[in-house]
């Protein structure tokens, strides 16, 4: 018995992507669909990276498969393929990074960093080539966090080579001085420096380059919503109302230049009590999911203030990397996921696709 081609197509087009809750055939991600005698082949190619989830995809779309009349073997292969998004206009792509993702914060002390590694981790975890860059000049912290000694080489004494740690290329200012040299700079010498490690920085084919952003609506912020090529931002906040007041301000510094909102984390949602396992609302409850509706955004997740986030990041280990099978590791993963589907939703960058126009005098 012949397999209707027909049949196969119908079959596929009713199928929904668990992750984005829409059709799969809408994102087309179905590729090389083959018939060969009773047997059916197709590639699923995500938008997103996801590695966690492939097994899922595989098995949803097998099963459809598989209820198709004349259809006796199914073979399924499972892939991402990250691309360049648009980002603010007038600004260019950077070589060999794809998409900028912004960390930021409206105040300090809401575990911003913690947060932009574990991301970056989380990224990477699913199967993205992931770059962090340390932006917060005054205070750099990347380095203690991802567990990175060492300094930057130069093969040409004008760029550097990033260093690694956990499977994230990474650069930062605290690699270049003392750990507890202060940074006495001025606005313009930040800005500068910011420019140099982000543009001076060989990155190597990276999807996304996580940038861990210094708090609050300065010089830093200012310069890279007008000069660095921005895919979206993702704003930490704590639900207290003094935290939800200031990162209602950065959330509507990224809107007026044009760069736009993936989602806010809530962290330090509730806390778990070490003993007991008590847990309570002990910096107030719902203030990210207000906030999120308040401004028509997703709230990416909700994280717990936990001694064990603390812990694994000050040791140069972060949680999704040293305890990968938690349900804290998970929710940062479950972010990642939101945060990456938010951009590939988004428009590509066509830039590439057409041609530079240079009109000389003749």
């Amino acid at each position: 018995m012949s397999i209707d081609r027909a049949r196969i197509d119908t079959a596929l087009a009713t199928l929904i992507d668990p992750n984005t809750n829409r059709k799969f055939a809408d994102a087309k991600s179905f590729r090389n669909v083959v018939i060969d005698g009773a047997k059916v082949s197709v590639g699923v190619v995500l938008g997103y990276p996801a590695k966690s989830q492939f097994e899922t995809v595989r098995a949803l779309v097998a099963d459809a498969l598989r209820q198709v009349a004349g259809v006796e073997q199914v073979e399924v292969a499972v892939s991402s393929q990250v691309v360049a998004h648009a980002v603010q206009r007038g600004v260019k792509l950077l070589p060999n990074v794809k998409n900028i993702i912004a960390v930021a914060s409206g105040k300090g002390g809401v575990g911003k960093s913690t947060t932009a590694a574990n991301l970056a981790l989380a990224l990477a975890a699913e199967g993205a080539s992931v770059g962090m860059l340390d932006a917060d000049i005054y205070g750099p912290s990347l380095p203690m966090m991802l567990g990175i000694t060492g300094r930057p080489e130069s093969p040409d004494n004008q760029s550097m080579n990033p260093l690694t740690g956990h499977g994230i290329q990474a650069n930062s200012i605290g690699f270049l001085i003392e750990q507890d040299n202060p940074m006495i700079w001025r606005g313009p010498m930040v800005t500068s420096a910011l420019e140099q490690l982000l543009r001076q920085t060989n990155w190597r084919d990276l999807d996304y380059l996580v940038v861990d952003m210094p708090p609050g609506t300065g010089d830093i912020q200012l310069t890279l919503s007008q000069k660095v090529p921005v895919t979206g931002a993702v704003i930490v906040t704590t639900p207290q109302d003094i935290a939800l007041l200031d990162a209602k301000k950065g959330l509507k510094m990224f809107e007026k230049v044009g760069i736009p909102i993936l989602g806010i984390v809530e962290n330090m949602s509730t806390h778990i009590c070490s003993n007991c396992g008590h847990e309570e609302h002990i910096f107030g409850a719902g203030g990210g999911e207000r906030m999120a509706k308040e401004y028509g955004v997703e709230i990416l997740g909700q994280l717990p203030l936990d001694i064990a986030i603390r812990e694994r990041t000050d040791s140069g280990a972060p949680t999704v990397v040293s305890d990968p099978e938690s349900r804290i590791a998970e929710t940062y993963r479950a972010i990642a996921r939101k945060v990456a589907i938010g951009i590939a939703e988004r428009q590509r960058d066509m830039t590439s696709k057409f041609p530079s126009i240079v009109v000389q005098n003749t």
